[in-house]
């Protein structure tokens, strides 16, 4: 469990959102009525069935998308009220993602794919700070490897250094260990829990997995498009 619930700082509300889309038998209603606030250095599972709206409520969380109803804040900031480019300003300077398919640029290298955000954000010394977290995840020997050299685990180490290279106050995961065997999904696992111990990001986690669900200090639980619990973790 993170040690770092104490401060209650907010950093991630949802208010009342819906989602709707058109289809050929109408309006669909993926998400309606969800609401719920995350603090600061949580770690919070969503977990449902196939079709509950999870990765749809990712995406607005994290602003990629727009609800139809109800708004979103993160770190103090109203989605809704941000066009395109200030909704990509701030997840370049708040959000970090981590999704199954890795998603690194095949042309860079271990620690230039880690470098990247750094860079964008314009941290003064992008290569040392890369560096530092190539080596925290265990790729110290492989950063000068591209991604067509490395494992699915190495390639995911890789993806998770760079969500976590410019400290994001929250990190999405969507089926982080969806593509990896067991062992190495719980070893990466093993190290994005360290990762969220070990700073100010907030963790959201979408995932099938109750088990690793059962490892965060939150369970948001969707079923067709509506919460049905919102548990702290106990234990």
């Amino acid at each position: 469990m993170s040690d770092q619930l104490s401060n209650g700082i907010s950093v991630l509300q949802a208010h009342e959102l819906g989602k709707q889309v058109s289809s050929p038998e109408g309006a669909l209603t993926i998400l309606s009525d969800v609401s719920f606030t995350i603090s600061a250095g949580e770690s919070v599972a969503v977990v449902g069935p196939s079709g509950a709206g999870k990765s749809t409520l990712l995406a607005l969380l994290a602003g990629l998308d727009l609800p139809t109803d109800g708004h979103v804040v993160l770190n103090d900031a109203n989605l809704s009220e941000l066009d395109e480019d200030g909704r990509a300003q701030l997840r370049a300077e708040s959000v970090g993602f981590v999704f199954q398919s890795f998603h690194l640029v095949p042309s860079l290298n271990a620690l230039e794919n880690v470098m990247l955000p750094l860079e964008l954000a314009g941290h003064g010394d992008a290569r040392y700070a890369a560096r530092e977290i190539i080596e925290k995840v265990g790729l110290a020997e492989r950063w000068s490897h591209y991604p067509a050299q490395l494992s699915g685990g190495e390639k995911q180490r890789v993806a998770i250094a760079r969500a976590f290279a410019t400290e994001p106050a929250v990190l999405f995961a969507d089926e982080p260990t969806g593509n990896l065997d067991s062992r190495t999904g719980s070893n990466i696992m093993e190290l994005m829990f360290e990762l969220n111990r070990n700073s100010s990001t907030t963790l959201v986690l979408v995932t099938h997995d109750q088990n690793l669900a059962k490892r965060c200090d939150r369970i948001i639980s969707l079923d067709v498009g509506k919460l049905v619990s919102d548990e702290r973790v106990t234990g």
